[in-house]
């Protein structure tokens, strides 16, 4: 497969070019406008970040990409599903006061926020596919109606894929409630008793009644377990953890099956953003240290080559120090000395979604690095 275009540019300016100003030039460079835009509805799928948690994405990223949109003639609206966790997501009408709150509304982007499946998580629509672990897809209805997906990303550490890229964006962040169920339903967390201090932070953050406490340590049925992972990130002592078998594969999988049953019939354009680089996921309701330095800004119409490149730029930076990651890295030597993401998250395989959307054809791992 030939290998695909992704530009790119770091985050410095000058006294001529801000931030927005050079996002715009980027996008434009790597060939927005040959999208037909013309009164086309345009979903912008990003996330708005849990209350409390500072690392997502400006509102004013949201606003150029908009801006472009509109110029081009379509129609922009932002966009992401519901959650399956306890927080400020889970139905329409916190989602909406939290992105509101975290600045994502139509005085500060220029678009509305619309989310994909409705109410409760439950407007959806199911995509036929026929992939190796999903069969029919469930995803946000808003998401399908668009006639053009826009993924705007926030590249970050997450607990169980490894990394939260473009396809985690589009495809668990595309899943309706039962959606992103399926999606997490082969990973369940386990509890290591050994490091469990019986805290109950856990208990707290699980929307399922799945974990209770015995003999002072955490406990989880793994009947009521729906593995959407909150309860590893919450967790003080790195105590509950996902299985050590091929469940975190499998995820990857899915989120890969997921993202290309939403891609495989539309116009799709993708921007990822490398900067405050959160061991964890945006969904938690605070961010910790960076693991490395801001990168700067990428596109590509290819969301596979774009996590790729993401990837590789990422381990190509010096670990900050008293990070997550460079604590980890001194107490681990086992060969992977350059991929970050495994130390971060050692029970992780962020190279089985990559590997996975190659084969399904969603893109390619091999890509040209254009700087701008």
């Amino acid at each position: 497969m030939e290998k695909s275009k992704v530009f790119f540019t770091d985050f410095r300016t000058s006294f001529t070019e801000n931030l927005m100003q050079k996002l715009n030039r980027l996008v434009r460079t790597a060939g927005i406008s040959q999208i037909d835009f013309q009164d086309k509805y345009a979903a912008i799928k990003m996330h708005f970040g849990e209350y409390g948690n500072l690392a997502f994405l400006r509102p004013n990223y949201a606003k150029v990409v908009g801006d472009i949109v509109k110029e081009l003639g379509g129609k922009p609206f932002l966009t992401d599903c519901n959650t399956l966790y306890v927080g400020s997501r889970k139905n329409a009408i916190d989602h909406l006061d939290n992105a509101f709150l975290n600045g994502f509304n139509p005085y500060a982007t220029g678009c509305h926020v619309i989310i994909a499946d409705g109410l409760k998580g439950t407007d959806e629509v199911l995509v036929p596919i026929d992939g190796t672990y999903v069969k029919e897809a469930k995803i946000g209805r808003a998401l399908m109606d668009a006639d053009i997906l826009i993924s705007l990303t926030h590249f970050k550490g997450h607990e169980q894929a490894g990394f939260g890229g473009a396809l985690k964006n589009i495809g668990m962040g595309g899943g309706s409630r039962a959606g992103k169920m399926e999606q997490h339903s082969a990973g369940k967390a386990h509890v290591r008793r050994s490091k469990c201090i019986g805290c109950g932070m856990c208990i707290k953050v699980c929307a399922h009644d799945a974990i209770s406490i015995s003999e002072g340590k955490a406990v989880i049925d793994e009947d009521k377990c729906v593995g959407c992972g909150r309860c590893i990130g919450v967790c003080p002592k790195d105590a509950t953890t996902s299985g050590r078998d091929c469940s975190n594969d499998i995820l990857n999988c899915k989120i890969a099956e997921y993202a290309w049953a939403i891609c495989k019939d539309k116009p799709c354009f993708h921007i990822s953003l490398i900067c405050d680089v959160s061991p964890f996921c945006d969904c938690h309701a605070e961010n910790d240290r960076p693991i490395i330095p801001n990168v700067g800004m990428l596109a590509s119409f290819d969301p596979v080559a774009l996590d790729q490149a993401c990837a590789d730029l990422c381990n190509a930076q010096t670990p900050l120090a008293d990070s997550r990651l460079a604590e980890n890295m001194k107490q681990a030597d086992d060969g992977h000395e350059h991929d970050y993401f495994h130390y971060n998250h050692p029970d992780t395989n962020w190279k089985s979604c990559i590997e996975h959307a190659v084969k399904i054809g969603l893109g390619t791992d091999q890509y040209e690095l254009i700087e701008i």
